[in-house]
Parts: structure tokens; C-alpha cells; sequence
């Protein structure tokens, strides 16, 4: 009796527990990078795919404000109380401890009473705008595994724009835009991410769900990392393989959830009218009382550590890997390409792991030979050359007494031997790299100067808007050439006089230099919408101009017409009868 009442209790609080936890706090385990087996040749290492454990990325992050002198106190000021926005009798003075706002109380841990908060300086110098960027940096490539959480203690910014890097903090990429009204702060339809699909998962929306007023009892704002994981591995996260699938094979969804800096662009705060009160400016600031990052280091699943020492993350790498994360082979172990693990299969995923290189074991390394082209050496006789090419062979131990190693800086293993001119050159570069050691940049792709050139990560892609710029390419610091009319580092901007429609085209109307005329209505800018009685471009014609003015007007303007020739003839005829006959 006891037994089956516990048997039943137990069920009910696993039912219970499976209905409160919507989504499993550690999913997928990957936690081991080998282990010892037993086989027919003894005990053997078996190695499997591995990841650190997910963590608050915040206690390693580096924090810095623009403008650096944003934060309240210094000098001394008053500012409203939240609850009563007319009651501004508080203080901020970065100068007393207890009366003091600075930027780390944005990572402290809450749970005091009172609350402890980073806060700007009020608006006093409106209407010039109050913006603040406040950007998180890790110095170290980081993946995302949980929502991104800002409580405010101030109300929730009316204009709000989150922001990834993935370059170090060199170039910049929306996240998500926030607005009390989407449309008119970034011409967007707001939507959220219920609205999102597998297909649209990648786009970037701007969302009003998060942008209340100033009285307000939320103070929340989320980026859905696990609203989106949702999508491939259902509303649970129950079908992880589903999910770590997609991130095998679709790199720019990986790469989405892949951060080397996020930064928090404020750009109105919160007023909760229509109208600022400008009698009552210390009503207007930002305040953040906490900032929550969940997520791990990359280490391309060829680690479960990532150390924090001299205020630096590094995966201690596995699988004969190295680099901050483990992203080439090490010396002596470049017997074939690097490649990330691999996920898949489940459970254990594919560790995909350095083998010694052949040279290492004792035999030097062999060299496919290419044929330089004859022509482009500038050769003065090619039939004095062309035989000498034709009976010409080098041994691999002739090759290796030039002690030529393949030179790639980790983005190749394969080097070929010009004899001719002495040369080795690297066979198929990867990580978008190019040239004779891997040392250029596809075209498509350019330099990332905080890399060193043996990083993976070392070109980074052009992103070039195809619509508004002329190529694909982009010059070393990462700007695209740009068609007439745009402008932006990638092109995805429009000059004055220009709006966005498939690309950036001249305005034919707006509201302020281009009217459209006699009552017609612009259109997307690009073109008037015309009452029934006009016509042109600006509406600037009446329609009769073009086409008459109906069927009598039309008649009263043509020239007169005079009789057809043969009813002259008959005229004459009868009149020369009514004369009579002729006289003689």
C-alpha cells in the first residue's frame, strides 16, 4: 500500500517537474573528450566530440560606456524617484559609496535591499539626445546557450538596439531592435518571435513587446536565444539532434549564436508620453540593475575546460588541437586537415582528431608536383627549358633537404614543389584564406586585424548588401563598394533623396522637396498616387492635355475640313443644268 502510494507520488512530481521546467537546464552532455576502451588490441583511447559547461559569461567580461563620463555623480546630481516621477528629491554622487551608480553594479549580485544599479546622467541637456552604448567584451569567441536578460531599474528605453560582434568589437551587426513604435523609430513592422520560422530564424526583427512607457511594473528585456533553438529541436528542446544537426551543417545559423562582444546601444529613454516634459528633465535616465549572459567558450568541440587566468579565456584544448579555440592542429600532429568536432552522431558526436603528420614518424613529406606555366616565367627559349622540365625528378628526400616545410599558417597541410623556381607553395587554403602561405584573404572576405594569422577566424566575409553594392567584395577594413545612392560599410544604407526599394533608388516624391501636386499622394517615395482628373509624374498635368477634354472639345479643336472632291463635281454639275442651255 505505502509502496504504490509512493510509486504514484513519484510519477505525479516527475509530471509536475517535466510541466515547470520548460526547457532542460543542460542539454546535451558532450562533457568527456576520451575515454579508455577495451578491444582485441588492448585498452585503446576513444574520442568523442567535447564542450564546456555553459556558465554566466558575465563574471569574465570586460565592460566600457560611451560616453565614458555617461554615468551619474560626477558632479553630484538629483534625479526622480522611479515610483513618483514629480518626487525628485535622490542623489547620485559618485563620490559617496552609498550614493553612487557605477558600471559594475550592472553585474553585481542581486538580491539586496535595496537594489544596487548602474545609472546615467539625467537628460538634462535635452533636447540634444541621450544615448549610451554599453559594450560587453570577453576577448575570446563565445557561444550562446541561454536568453540574453537586461532588467532595468529605470523604465524599459523607449529606443533600444542589441548588438553582436564577431570580429573583437571591429565591425557591428543588429541583434534586435526595441521601440515603443517600431515603425517610427527604424521603419520596421514590429514582430516578435513568435512570428519567426526554421526559414526566418536568422532574421532580425524589431520587437515592441519589450518597450513600455515609464510606469511600468516589467523591467525586463530578453533576447530569445532558446525561443530560437526551439524551432529545430521543438517547444521542449527535446530533439537536441535535430538542432546540433542544423548547427553542423548551417554555418550562419552557428555563427548566430556565436558572440565575441555584444553591445547595448540606449538611444531614447523611457518618457511614457507623447511629449517630453521638459520642466522635469531629472525624470529622464537609464538605469540597469542587472545584465545576465549565459553561454561557453567556442572550442570547436575540442575541449570541456576553458581557463580563466590574467583576465583572459583560453580552451585547454584536446584532440592534438591548439589556439585560443583549438582551432588548428599542433605541431607534429598535422597529418590531415584541421576540422571542428562534430556533434553527430548523437551522443557522442565525432572528434575529428589531429593525426601525426607523416614526416613526424620518419618519412619526409611528399610534395605534389605542378608544372610551372612556360610563358608566364618569362622564359627567353622555351624549347631550352621545356625538356629540362620534362625529364626533371625530385625526389621527396631531395625535397626535404631544402628544408621546405609547408609554410601556411595552419590553413593548409599540402604544399607542391616548384623545381624551377625553387619554391614550395600551399594547396588548397582554408578559413577563406588564399595565396602562396595562406596569407591573403578570398575575394569576398577580408583581413581581421585583432586575429593573428594562423587563426581560423583570421578573414572574415564582406557581407555585402547584394542589392546595393556593386560586388560582393570589400576593401581591408571591411567596406563595400556602394551603387549610386548608398552608402553604410556594407551598402544596406541610402543617401538623402534615396529610399530602399530592392536596392536604393532616387526619390520621385516625398514631403518635403518633392510634393506630389493637385491632391496626389506619395507612395513609398516612389511614385504619386494621382487623382482621376491628373496626370505626370508629380500629378502636375490635367489628363485634356494629353487627351482632349472630351468628345465636343475634342471636334471644336480640329481644323475645319472642306467637301470631298466629287461633291464639288456634282455641285457644279447641277448648276451648269439650271443655266440652261449653252449660248451660241
Amino acid at each position: 500500500m505505502y509502496l504504490s502510494r509512493f510509486l504514484s507520488i513519484h510519477a505525479l512530481w516527475v509530471t509536475v517537474s517535466s510541466v515547470m521546467q520548460p526547457y532542460p537546464l543542460v542539454w546535451g552532455h558532450y562533457d568527456v573528450c576520451k575515454t579508455q576502451i577495451y578491444t582485441e588490441e588492448g585498452k585503446v583511447w576513444d574520442y568523442m566530440a567535447c564542450q564546456p559547461e555553459s556558465t554566466d559569461m558575465t563574471k569574465y567580461l570586460k565592460v566600457k560606456l560611451d560616453p565614458p563620463d555617461i554615468t551619474c555623480g560626477d558632479p553630484p546630481e538629483t534625479f526622480c524617484a522611479m515610483g513618483n516621477p514629480y518626487m525628485c528629491n535622490n542623489e547620485c554622487d559618485a563620490s559617496t559609496p552609498e550614493l553612487a551608480h557605477p558600471p559594475e553594479l550592472m553585474f553585481d549580485f542581486e538580491g539586496r535591499h535595496p537594489s544596487t544599479f548602474w545609472q546615467s546622467a539625467t537628460w538634462k541637456e535635452y533636447p540634444k539626445p541621450l544615448q549610451v552604448n554599453i559594450t560587453l567584451s570577453w576577448s575570446k569567441t563565445i557561444e550562446l546557450t541561454d536568453n540574453i536578460v537586461i532588467t532595468f531599474e529605470s523604465g524599459r528605453p523607449d529606443q533600444m538596439i542589441l548588438e553582436k560582434s564577431l570580429d573583437y568589437g571591429r565591425t557591428w551587426q543588429p541583434y534586435q531592435y526595441y521601440a515603443t513604435d517600431c515603425l517610427d523609430a527604424f521603419h520596421m513592422d514590429p514582430k516578435s518571435v513568435k512570428d519567426l520560422s526554421q526559414h526566418t530564424v536568422l532574421e532580425i526583427i524589431c520587437t515592441e513587446e519589450y518597450s513600455t512607457g515609464y510606469m511600468t511594473n516589467s523591467k525586463i528585456i530578453h533576447f530569445e536565444i532558446k525561443d530560437r533553438f526551439a524551432f529545430f529541436a521543438g517547444p521542449w528542446l527535446r530533439n537536441m539532434a535535430s538542432l546540433y544537426g542544423q548547427l553542423d551543417t548551417t554555418k550562419k545559423l552557428r555563427d548566430f549564436f556565436t558572440v565575441t562582444d555584444l553591445r547595448i546601444r540606449l538611444l531614447r529613454p523611457a518618457v511614457g508620453e507623447i511629449f517630453v516634459d521638459e520642466l522635469h528633465l531629472a525624470r529622464y535616465f537609464y538605469a540597469i540593475s542587472d545584465i545576465k549572459v549565459h553561454g561557453r567558450c567556442k572550442c570547436n568541440l575540442h575541449a570541456t575546460v576553458c581557463v580563466y587566468d590574467n583576465s583572459k579565456l583560453t580552451c585547454e584544448c584536446e584532440h592534438n588541437t591548439t589556439g585560443p579555440d583549438c582551432g588548428k592542429c599542433k605541431k607534429n600532429y598535422q597529418g590531415r586537415p584541421w576540422s571542428p568536432g562534430s556533434y553527430l552522431p548523437i551522443p557522442k558526436g565525432t572528434a575529428n582528431t589531429c593525426i601525426p603528420s607523416i614526416s613526424s614518424i620518419g618519412t619526409p613529406p611528399k610534395f605534389n608536383r605542378i608544372w610551372p606555366n612556360i610563358s608566364s616565367l618569362e622564359v627567353s627559349n622555351p624549347k631550352q627549358v621545356a625538356p629540362k622540365l620534362a625529364l626533371s625528378t625530385v625526389s621527396s628526400v631531395q625535397v626535404a633537404n631544402h628544408k621546405r616545410d609547408c609554410e601556411c599558417f595552419g590553413h593548409s597541410n599540402r604544399c607542391s614543389y616548384i623545381d624551377l623556381l625553387n619554391t614550395v607553395i600551399c594547396v588548397s587554403c582554408k578559413h577563406n584564406t588564399r595565396g602562396q602561405h595562406c596569407e591573403l584573404c578570398r575575394l569576398g572576405y577580408f583581413r581581421n586585424a585583432s586575429a593573428q594569422l594562423d587563426d581560423e577566424n583570421v578573414c572574415i566575409e564582406c557581407y555585402c548588401n547584394p542589392l546595393g553594392s556593386v560586388h560582393d567584395r570589400c576593401n581591408g577594413s571591411g567596406f563595400c563598394e556602394c551603387k549610386t545612392g548608398t552608402t553604410g560599410p556594407k551598402c544596406d544604407e541610402c543617401l538623402p533623396g534615396n529610399s530602399w526599394h530592392y536596392g536604393c533608388q532616387p526619390n520621385v516624391c516625398d514631403n518635403e522637396l518633392l510634393h506630389c501636386q493637385n491632391g496626389g499622394t506619395c507612395h513609398n517615395n516612389v511614385r504619386c498616387l494621382c487623382p482621376a482628373a491628373y496626370t505626370g509624374v508629380l500629378c502636375e498635368k490635367p489628363r485634356c492635355q494629353d487627351a482632349g477634354c472630351g468628345s465636343r472639345a475634342g471636334l471644336a479643336a480640329r481644323p475645319p475640313r472642306g467637301p470631298a472632291p466629287p461633291l464639288l463635281l456634282l455641285l457644279l454639275a447641277a448648276m451648269l443644268r439650271a443655266a440652261g442651255p449653252p449660248l451660241l
